[in-house]
This record gives C-alpha cells, sequence and structure tokens, in this order.
C-alpha cells in the first residue's frame, strides 16, 4: 500500500469512527427526546463524508461497498431534508429518525465487516464472511437497530430543545 493510500485510509477510518461514535450520541438523544443539534450536525457531516471518502478508494469493479455508500447517501439527503428544510415538523420527525438510524445503521455494519476482515483474531472467526460468527453479529446488529429505531421513533419529539 502506497504511503498516500495508507494515509487516506487514516483518515477515512478516523472521519468513519467520527460519524459512528456521534450518531450513538445522537440515538441517545432520541431516546432521551434531546434534538442534540450540534452532535447531529457531526453525524450527518461525518457520515456522508464516510460515504464520500469511500468512493475514492481504487477499485476493479462495483462491489457491496459502493451499495452500501450509495443508499446511505440516498437515506442521508432524506435525513437533511426531514432535518433542516422540513425541521422535522409532522411525519418528517419520524422520517428523520428513521433515516438517520438507517444512516448509523449502514456505518457500523460496514464496522463490524470490515473488523472482521481487517482484525487477525476476528478473520479467524469468519475468514470468508459466510460463518455462523459472521451472520450471528449481523443478525443481532439488525435486532439491536431495528428496536432502537423503534424506541428513537416513538421518543423523539421535536419540542426538545438542546444545542448540546
Amino acid at each position: 500500500m502506497s504511503t498516500g493510500l495508507l494515509i487516506f485510509t487514516i483518515v477515512h477510518v478516523i472521519i468513519s469512527l467520527v460519524g459512528i461514535g456521534s450518531g450513538f450520541v445522537v440515538i441517545y438523544g432520541f431516546l432521551t427526546a434531546q434534538r442534540l443539534d450540534r452532535w447531529t450536525a457531526v453525524f450527518l457531516a461525518f457520515t456522508i463524508l464516510t460515504s464520500v471518502t469511500g468512493f475514492f478508494f481504487p477499485f476493479e469493479r462495483f462491489t457491496p461497498a459502493h451499495a452500501v455508500g450509495i443508499l446511505s447517501l440516498l437515506v442521508l439527503g432524506a435525513a437533511l431534508v426531514a432535518r433542516y428544510q422540513k425541521h422535522v415538523a409532522g411525519p418528517w420527525r419520524t422520517t428523520y429518525v428513521i433515516c438517520a438510524m438507517v444512516a448509523q445503521y449502514f456505518n457500523f455494519v460496514v464496522l463490524i465487516i470490515q473488523s472482521l476482515q481487517k482484525v487477525p483474531a476476528l478473520e479467524a472467526l469468519a475468514p470468508t464472511q459466510s460463518e455462523v460468527p459472521f451472520l450471528a453479529t449481523q443478525i443481532i446488529a439488525l435486532a439491536i437497530f431495528v428496536g432502537l429505531g423503534i424506541a428513537a421513533t416513538s421518543r423523539f419529539r421535536t419540542a426538545s430543545h438542546s444545542a448540546a
């Protein structure tokens, strides 16, 4: 791997981790009925950057990672409209929460996949990513995000304002 590509990879990983970390803070805000406007801005910006920078890696063919990046950007576009143009009013509140949750889920699933590919101890558990540990991890992550999404949609209220 060239030095430039290594640096780009490190920057991409840092951007991704900031997006994931801030995404969990935003989910906490949903669950506690707080908007957390600054955290939301960080989450949306870094999650968009994660998807965009992912397209700058060298590739020879279209991969599932590209599909996830495209889907993530579409979901994030809807989240931006719901949050900043429609001000999470009426049904846009639910749209925003669901889109933010889906974007966070995509980021988290990519983290799982990358960890299983790059961390030797984890790679040994699922070398081809078709083994039970890989599938179980995906199912557990999906179940957790569905549960969090349902709770977040019911608990997040637009009347709450917090700039934290």
